[in-house]
């Protein structure tokens, strides 16, 4: 005997009203409750596997992210979760874009060119007055949209998934500070992708506040930016150095790190210029090891690319999602996780 939708309901811990939700595809069901449905709904006969295919394809939802190509590691690391988890989401056809990260216009315009093709959008963008015009476009269209890892101000948007990176700039000269002492005058410098990223901003703003209030001793000689690119890291640390041969310390806002760092070991600096820098990566992990790298403020990349498929996918369908965002951690050498 067939089985019935109180059968799947008892066997799966759910009500017959859930179980009547997920088989005719409406909104209102947590996806995990919704595997666990046709899961099961599957086992007892009631659905066959292809029908189960055909069905969640037919409500899946198109996301796509535009995130900037380049060196820097935490990008990649956030494309390949991105990619890792939509993929292993029934309910979600998702793809990432890579673009030129630091040409507003370019970015603007892939923006509007995803008008008509999308329901939700996540992005790492510069605030400029032509991509806050094309995200403005995009919501005007219905397209849901979540800034990723730097903000935008006054566009309407689903939410912003990133650290809080005013605080992550107070931090960084915390630190930077508590290593330096509070006694003697110092040099120190700092680098950024670039301060047309907010988030780079609000870090370079957050390190310039808590130096003057609590670390008057330290002077900010230069800020220099770099586009997130290796070898002009190492090129502007190198001219740095020579410029500034008693320079004590280094906050990089944004990615580099690897250029930073050969800069320093060329002139046989790692381990008396206190480096500070963001996100842990194989690569900083070594150089934290190594005794290059000082201090690393990291967020997870995971849980960022988490947050904004479910931000995103739960705009989508109308339904409210109570978000848990990347917090920040500070690592040192001895206390190093996996990567």
């Amino acid at each position: 005997m067939r089985s019935t939708l109180l059968d799947i309901a008892r066997e799966a811990g759910v009500s017959a009203a859930t179980v009547d939700r997920v088989i005719n595809n409406r909104a209102g069901v947590r996806e995990r409750t919704r595997e666990i449905v046709l899961e099961t709904a599957r086992r007892l006969g009631y659905l066959s596997a292809e029908h189960i295919t055909v069905e969640g394809q037919a409500d899946r939802i198109r996301l796509d992210f535009v995130l900037p190509v380049g060196t820097n590691t935490f990008i990649k690391m956030l494309q390949n979760q991105l990619s890792l988890q939509g993929a292993a989401r029934q309910d979600l056809d998702v793809e990432v874009h890579s673009i030129e990260g630091f040409n507003p216009d370019t970015l603007a315009r892939k923006l509007r060119d995803l008008q008509g093709t999308t329901q939700g959008v996540g992005v790492i963008a510069l605030d400029h007055p032509t991509v806050r015009e094309a995200i403005r476009g995009l919501s005007a269209n219905g397209v849901k949209v979540v800034t990723l890892a730097t903000d935008i101000a006054h566009v309407p948007r689903v939410a912003y998934v990133g650290i809080d990176n005013r605080q992550a700039g107070r931090l960084a000269g915390y630190i930077l500070g508590r290593f330096l002492g509070t006694t003697e005058p110092k040099k120190v410098a700092m680098f950024a992708g670039s301060l047309s990223y907010r988030g780079h901003e609000e870090r370079e703003m957050g390190f310039r506040h808590v130096l003057a209030e609590d670390f008057p001793n330290l002077t900010i000689v230069e800020l220099r930016e770099m586009r997130d690119d290796r070898e002009k890291a190492y090129t502007e640390a190198a001219a740095l150095l020579d410029r500034h041969g008693d320079l004590a310390g280094i906050y990089n806002i944004g990615a580099g790190n690897q250029g930073v760092a050969r800069a320093l070991r060329e002139r046989h600096l790692e381990g008396s210029v206190v480096f500070l820098g963001h996100e842990l990566t194989e690569g900083t992990k070594q150089l934290l090891l190594e005794g290059t790298m000082d201090a690393i403020i990291d967020q997870n990349p995971r849980v960022e690319a988490r947050e904004a498929l479910n931000l995103l996918s739960q705009a989508v369908k109308g339904l409210p999602y109570e978000g848990h965002p990347p917090r920040l951690h500070v690592i040192f050498k001895e206390n190093i996780p996996e990567v």
